[in-house]
């Protein structure tokens, strides 16, 4: 219901409501016209194009409320002259119409409103607010000069009322737009929270939606989370900035079965995430999250992720920044005065720094950014925007990490990196692999049956990401051949820019599909690899494989791969899959393609590498999966990597990466 405060702060100038003219559109049957007849608006003109509806309420009304107007129109296109009202109120006209006509309907509808107002009146609409409505809304009043309030209505009381009901799960906005003589110099957009809130100006419509947006996700999972629908699930929402709209805070509340017999006082905790790790396995994967639930031992954990291009001054200021929010998210029964404490790793704020912005035309916007890893050392990462929650390529810095900021240092801002690294220029140790799968990739070679290391071994690998793996095979495989194979120039340029890759005669990239390639390849009928690994990512997320994309485990190409491979040949797939009947189809394929198919997986994560060997003979593949015939080999490719003439030795353990091999 539109309260008296409400609608006296709507409308304009005369301080007495019974002069006000009011035009009511898209009355129907509602009574929110008599409310405000009662309390003292005497000029109301309310108008529908329904003939019947009309003549209903007329004789409802005509007894108490002799002076209230009802009439028959068209809200698109009426009689009354331009500027002949100083209100307009719209209870849900809006958000039907805005369905017909493609909107052109509700266009027209908000272009008549504009003329019938006088210069200072104000359009005053009641809505949902779905996203396409407020679009058009907004975009009309922009172009017309007029500024722009979005109310989201409701004290948090009232929004615990309503979500208790499934039908009031999404809070009710008001629309407040003035018209103005001149169009102002930029566009005025404005958001408050509640009737009287203070209000936020935001410096674009995206702006404005977005924060729209985000007051629906947080009632809708407020309404998740107080109903019991979501137990045993995670909820995410995303917090933004107000004054510019942007991602600010991510959050994800954690909640199931296995939280319940908490101890009373293990209600409820905020664990904050330190700027750069939100991608570690921990904190950004679902998995990593519910065992970071788990060790935690509360009833509700909401984990805290702060985003990139922000800037926070210290812990406490997160702090006293999510309080007020995050405390709406508390569980059921949770004792008013109850401490609820905010969990972090050592009490740091963590520390990022952006090197490097850009937009791949295959990928879309990435970063490339400097973050302190948990061990202390220094790691440049590339992360593409659209999956932010990912770490597309990784390297160990040479250069010391900076200083932390935490509790006691909380009104400094993290030191700077040094002003060698600026741009960056940093130094990456090539002799470390961040990533597990890579390392299991190299331990794999030990499969070849290395005993003198033989003539020099071929290897082609389909995705170049940052460059470490083929750079580091490159670096410490004696005699290795290194084709890599990548679609995307953008990444190219970013691995050569900021990871130190180096190509070389020994180490050659080829821009292009990777399928296209091999088939070319495999066309002129030559065995010309030793080796194939393929670490290519998947675009859609909705296939429940990241990794590689299904067109590259389908038996026809798996054929062309082995048909490539040499005599000693090897097949490596880093295989990133959470759907299990998915994961049992592709390892069926590449069984039926290959005699023997070993499987490791990357502890604390979802990866898997597979080793797939091509060697003819039952003797043969035997010999790769005797445990005594593995560890010669793994201690013949230990050797051969630390006789490298690279000044520093690989930092690899062969034999410990391989340990765990099963047959897949």
């Amino acid at each position: 219901m539109l309260t008296t405060t409400s609608c006296a702060g709507c409308c304009t100038s005369t301080s007495n409501p019974a002069t006000r003219q009011v035009l009511v559109v898209g009355c129907g049957n509602s009574d929110l016209s008599e409310q405000l007849y009662d309390v003292g608006y005497r000029q109301l003109v309310n108008i529908d194009i329904s003939d019947t509806v009309v003549s209903h309420m007329r004789q409802r009304n005509a007894e108490r409320r002799p002076d209230l107007t009802f009439l028959q129109a068209d809200a698109t296109q009426t009689a009354f002259d331009g500027g002949s009202f100083q209100a307009a109120l719209d209870k849900g006209t809006l958000d039907a119409m805005a369905a017909e006509e493609g909107g052109s309907l509700a266009g027209r509808m908000l272009a008549e409103v504009g003329r019938v107002l006088a210069v200072g009146g104000r359009y005053v609409c009641v809505s949902l607010a779905q996203e396409s409505v407020l679009r058009l809304a907004v975009e009309h009043f922009v172009q017309e000069g007029w500024a722009i309030r979005v109310h989201c209505l409701g004290t948090q009381e009232e929004q615990d009322t309503l979500s208790d009901s499934a039908s009031f799960a999404l809070p009710v906005f008001v629309l407040v737009c003035t018209k103005f003589r001149q169009p102002p110099p930029a566009p005025v957009l404005e958001m408050c929270q509640g009737e009287n809130g203070a209000p936020c100006r935001l410096s674009s419509t995206a702006a404005l939606l977005s924060a729209v947006r985000e007051r629906q996700a947080y009632a809708l999972v407020r309404h998740k989370l107080r109903s019991g629908t979501c137990v045993g699930q995670s909820s995410a929402l995303t917090l933004c900035h107000a004054p510019t709209g942007r991602p600010r805070y991510t959050l994800t509340v954690l909640d199931g079965p296995q939280l319940a017999k908490a101890p009373l006082r293990n209600h409820f905790a905020i664990f904050i995430v330190p700027q750069g790790r939100e991608s570690d396995w921990l904190y950004g994967s679902a998995e990593g999250r519910d065992q970071l639930a788990r060790s935690a031992n509360f009833r509700r954990l909401v984990v805290v992720a702060m985003h990139r291009d922000q800037e926070y001054a210290d812990m406490q200021s997160v702090q006293s920044e999510l309080s007020p929010m995050v405390m709406e998210l508390a569980p059921r029964g949770m004792p008013a005065n109850q401490q609820v404490p905010f969990l972090s790793v050592g009490g740091e704020l963590g520390w990022r720094e952006v090197v490097s912005r850009g937009v791949s035309a295959l990928s879309g916007e990435y970063s490339v950014e400097d973050v302190r890893g948990e061990d202390g050392f220094l790691y440049r990462r590339l992360v593409f925007l659209d999956n932010a929650g990912v770490v597309q390529s990784e390297s160990r810095l040479c250069a010391p990490a900076p200083a932390s900021s935490g509790k006691r240092n909380k009104k400094k801002k993290s030191k700077l990196p040094p002003p060698a690294m600026k741009g960056g220029m940093a130094s990456v140790d090539r002799s470390f692999l961040c990533c597990a799968h890579h390392r299991v990739m190299v331990a794999g070679l030990s499969l070849l049956g290395l005993e003198d290391l033989g003539p020099p071994i071929t290897l082609l690998l389909v995705g170049l990401g940052g460059g470490g793996l083929p750079q580091f095979l490159r670096d410490f495989i004696p005699g290795v051949s290194v084709d890599v194979v990548e679609l995307d120039p953008e990444v190219l340029d970013v691995a050569q820019r900021c990871f130190g890759f180096q190509p070389d005669e020994r180490l050659k990239v080829v821009l292009g599909d990777g399928l296209e390639h091999i088939s070319g390849l495999e066309a002129k009928g030559e065995r010309v690899y030793d080796v194939i690994m393929f670490d290519v990512d998947c675009k859609d997320p909705t296939l429940g494989m990241s990794c590689p994309p299904p067109a590259f485990v389908e038996t026809a190409f798996l054929e062309k791969v082995r048909n490539l491979l040499t005599a000693r040949g090897m097949f490596m797939l880093n295989l990133v899959c959470r759907d299990s009947a998915l994961r049992a189809r592709v390892l069926s394929r590449v069984r039926d393609v290959f005699p023997c198919v070993l499987s490791r997986d990357i502890e604390g994560e979802v990866n898997e590498v597979l080793l797939c060997i091509h060697r003819e003979g039952e003797q043969g593949e035997k010999d790769r999966a005797n445990p005594e015939e593995l560890r010669k080999a793994c201690r013949r490719l230990q050797g051969a990597l630390h006789t490298s003439d690279v000044s520093h030795k690989a930092q690899i353990d062969v034999a410990a990466l391989l340990e765990d091999l099963k047959i897949a």
